[in-house]
């Protein structure tokens, strides 16, 4: 049967894979001050940071409506829909009413909605894996349990340079904010099993703070044969460097690179690198 993968557009793909037929992106916006930023193909990273950096409040973004996945659905196919967190965001409840809506509409395919309970990196390596299982003729059922497995299994991590956007719009913990706000501090954070944000470990510069990142990795021995994807903003130099850093303490099968889009630019800001495996 046909498939069609439908991510929202905090799912940072490989430049490569953005052009697959199979594909499709549903954009969530970006509100900075009075100006709204589509987060879809015509994205500008450089020009959404500039604003960023002009204006003195944090953006807001705004997720997708039902309608927007709803007509990407392939009818009569296999629909594979990745969302960011449900916890950190209302994209995953938007896709749930579109698959809702669809089947009360007698729609002829199937539909499965993968809460990714992470963003970014993390929503990419699920992207690969449906597209892997899929284009190889698995049954929905198989993708979709295979799939599920490994989001319960996944690990994302995530050290920014400036965490006042993810604190400003509440997607950290009272005690992450009251840290993040009154010390000078880089933390190393991560997704819990539920898709909420933790902190793992701080560190006073960045440098130091990816090093603990590095070592958390190394220590894990699941890690080993694993795919490694690194989402970077606007700092391919420390993507690739800390690449090669993790070549030489880790195991990993493989290391991508991809460049943040609109709403991992927002959160991640100017530095940031967000790691899944």
């Amino acid at each position: 049967m046909t498939y069609r993968l439908i991510c929202d557009s905090c799912t940072d793909l490989p430049t490569e894979l953005r052009a697959d037929p199979c594909i499709r992106k549903v954009p969530l916006t970006i509100q900075v001050g009075a100006e709204t930023v589509v987060d879809g193909e015509d994205f500008r990273q450089g020009e959404l940071l500039q604003k960023m950096r002009a204006w003195p409040d944090a953006p807001k973004t705004a997720c997708p409506s039902p309608s927007m996945y709803l007509e990407q659905f392939l009818d009569g196919g296999d629909n594979y829909v990745i969302t960011l967190s449900g916890q950190l965001s209302g994209s995953y409840n938007a896709a749930m009413q579109a698959r809702a809506i669809y089947r009360e509409e007698g729609g002829g395919g199937n539909v499965h909605v993968f809460n990714s309970r992470s963003a970014s990196s993390g929503q990419a390596q699920i992207a690969l894996l449906v597209r892997e299982l899929a284009g190889r003729g698995l049954p929905f059922a198989q993708v979709v349990e295979k799939t599920e497995a490994y989001i319960n299994r996944m690990k994302t991590l995530f050290v920014l340079e400036n965490l006042d956007n993810l604190r400003k719009n509440g997607r950290l913990t009272r005690m992450q904010a009251l840290v993040t706000g009154a010390l000078r501090v880089k933390l190393l954070c991560g997704a819990t099993p539920e898709g909420e944000i933790e902190k793992l470990g701080q560190g006073l510069s960045i440098r130091q703070t990816l090093a603990r990142m590095v070592s958390r990795m190394a220590e894990d021995a699941e890690h080993a044969g694993r795919r490694l994807i690194l989402a970077h903003c606007n700092c391919q130099e420390r993507a690739e460097s800390l690449r090669e850093t993790i070549q030489k303490r880790c195991r990993f099968g493989e290391i991508l690179i991809v460049s943040t889009g609109g709403i991992s630019t927002v959160y991640a800001d100017d530095g940031g690198i967000v790691a899944a495996y």
